[in-house]
Order: structure tokens, then sequence, then C-alpha cells
């Protein structure tokens, strides 16, 4: 005799729906009332659950993934990882070009997940060979049955936001949000939620995050690529070398750019005041957040919402390595020394 058990089929179905979280300590000196879009409540620890989630959906439905499909795709490792965990459960191979500048954890992970990885140099041209981009295409074009799912410049990537994490936050917040502040990578997650809010009130202020060394802020404000923009920095799944269109650039109201130090350190301070223990992608929105208050950006009567993307759990050798902290030069040696007196060895 069968029971009725309250069960889920599959992970799968724990995308979405995430939890939206008042911030409190970590506000207590900032105007306005402060919640966050606690995106490692997905199954997959990250946003990018919903992307890959989606487009698998949508390629299945018109054909295009059949049995014994290999599915490809560029990433800084959040994306891949949601890929690896919906191509297990749906029968699909899984290929990923990594960027270097990922973390090792990150790319352990996807390894784990059963995904082949090819780790890509970081700090190449986006046309150059050597580039993740540039490799994913050689991948699908030498993978018989391949489907490149090309985040950066896949329309789907926006769409997958403006049905789920656009609807869920206007709901939860009764649609009395009067900020958005998200990161800007691929550009899906700020543009389909953008566009969902922007249709239900067009005084919704989109406030977009940026790293320095990328050329989105100043594309934005004048349409140009400065090559001049590029350098090297450390923050993954941020900013970008090339202009991606999955970034709808109209849907946003101004951008601002966070430092790599800056922005660890919010993570941290994160972790420590909410119990949140977010990526480092989420410690340059909170960086964004100081930084757009101090400009002046909201009033007591503000409803901010910000968009945490990732979990910490996938920078453990990075921001929350103290080693690699100082390695960086982003603690002194008497914060590493604090550090260590915090844990105690029983002998």
């Amino acid at each position: 005799m069968e029971h009725k058990i309250n069960a889920y089929d599959s992970v799968l179905d724990l995308i979405g729906n995430t939890p939206l979280i008042k911030l409190s300590k970590s506000t207590a000196d900032l105007q306005g009332n402060f919640y966050a879009k606690v995106e490692a409540f997905n199954p997959g620890h990250s946003t990018k659950d919903r992307i890959a989630s989606y487009i698998i959906d949508q390629a299945e439905k018109k054909g295009i993934l059949t049995k014994g499909s290999t599915i490809i795709e560029t990433t800084s490792g959040n994306t891949g990882f949601s890929l690896a965990m919906v191509s297990i459960i749906k029968g699909y191979k899984c290929i990923l070009a990594v960027s270097s500048k990922s973390s090792k954890d990150k790319i352990d992970m996807l390894r784990t997940m059963g995904a082949q990885v090819y780790v890509c140099p970081a700090h190449v041209n986006a046309d150059d060979p050597r580039s993740y981009y540039e490799v994913a295409k050689r991948l699908h074009k030498e993978t018989k049955g391949s489907v490149y799912i090309n985040q950066y410049f896949n329309e789907l990537n926006i769409d997958a936001h403006y049905q789920s994490t656009g609807p869920e936050i206007w709901e939860q917040t009764n649609g009395h949000i009067t900020h958005l502040v998200a990161c800007s990578g691929t550009g899906g997650t700020i543009s389909g939620i953008s566009r969902f809010l922007k249709e239900k009130n067009s005084n919704i202020k989109i406030f977009a995050v940026d790293a320095f060394g990328s050329v989105l802020k100043k594309y934005h404000e004048t349409q140009e690529f400065d090559q001049d923009e590029i350098y090297p920095y450390r923050i993954e799944g941020l900013g970008k070398n090339l202009i991606p269109t999955s970034t709808d650039f109209g849907v946003i109201d101004e951008f601002v750019k966070v430092t790599d130090e800056e922005s660890a350190h919010s993570a941290r301070e994160l972790a420590r005041t909410e119990g949140i223990f977010a990526g480092y992608t989420s410690g340059a929105v909170m960086q964004a957040l100081k930084q757009y208050n101090a400009m002046g950006k909201f009033d007591k009567d503000s409803n901010v919402v910000v968009v945490f993307p990732d979990h910490g759990s996938r920078y453990m050798s990075k921001i929350y390595s103290d080693e690699w902290m100082e390695n960086q030069g982003f603690l002194e040696s008497n914060e590493v020394e604090q550090e260590i007196q915090n844990v105690q060895y029983i002998k």
C-alpha cells in the first residue's frame, strides 16, 4: 500500500521562492528600510538555478535538447554548478569553460557534480582563442549534439527573472518596493527583475553594481565600449570585459563601481552582523548599498531590496580565508592575529 508522502520529486522543485530577509544591524547607519533577496536558498545555492532550469526547459520544449545531448556553457562558476545540477536530474552531459579567476572551491564543486571542466585564463581579451567565451564556442562546434547556453547573449536569461524573481519581489514587498540594488554581470538578473518592476511602477529606481576593471558603468552612461577601462580584478560574477546583450541597459537608472577589498570586507560583515553567509558578489552588492546611501539616494521612507546572488561556501579559499585576504593586502597583520585568536585548540 502506497502512503501519502510529502516529498519533492527532485531538487529542481526547490528552485525559486527564495526568502526576503530584513537587514537590521548591517544597515543601522543607513537611511531607509532594507531587505535582502537571499538567492543562496535555491538548491544550487545561487540565483543561477533559475536560468539553468528555465533555459533548459525552454530548449526541451523546442526540441533543441534531446536524450543524449550535451550542455556547454561559459561560467564563472555559479551558472556551471546550476547547469550541472539540472543536467544530473535530466540526464544530460555537461561541459563547462570556466574562468581561472573562479575560486578553487567552485571548480572542485563543478567536478564533483560530474561536469567536464576547462579552466581558461581570466585576463585575456574576450576574442582571444584561450578565453572562456571562445573555448566554449569551440567545444560546441566540436561536440556533436551539443547545446551552447550562451548566457551572456541569451534573451532567456532575462526572461527567467522576469517570470520568477521579479514577481516574487513585487509580491513579497506588497508593491511597496522603491529601490532595487543588484549586481550586473551577464545582466540577466537585474534586467529581468527590473523589466517586471518597472512595468508595475515606473518610479522604482534600479541601481546596478559594477566592478573597477569592467566596462559596464561607462557603457551605460556613454554607449561607448572603452577598452582602456579593462584591467584585472578579483570579484567573480560581476562586471564584464564585453557588452552582454542579456543586459537591458534601458531599465537601469544608475551604476556604481565597487572595489575588490571593500566588497570582501562587506561580505564578511554580513556574516558577522546578519548571520547571512553570502558570496563575494553579495558583498559587492552590500558595499554598493553603502555607497548609494552616501550619495543620498535613500530617505527614511525608502524600501530597498538588494539581491544577494550566492552563498559564502563558494569562497572559502578566497574572501573567507585570512591567508588569501592577507596575500591580497586586504588584512593588516593585527587583524590576522585577531582572527587567529578566535580559534582555540584543546589538546
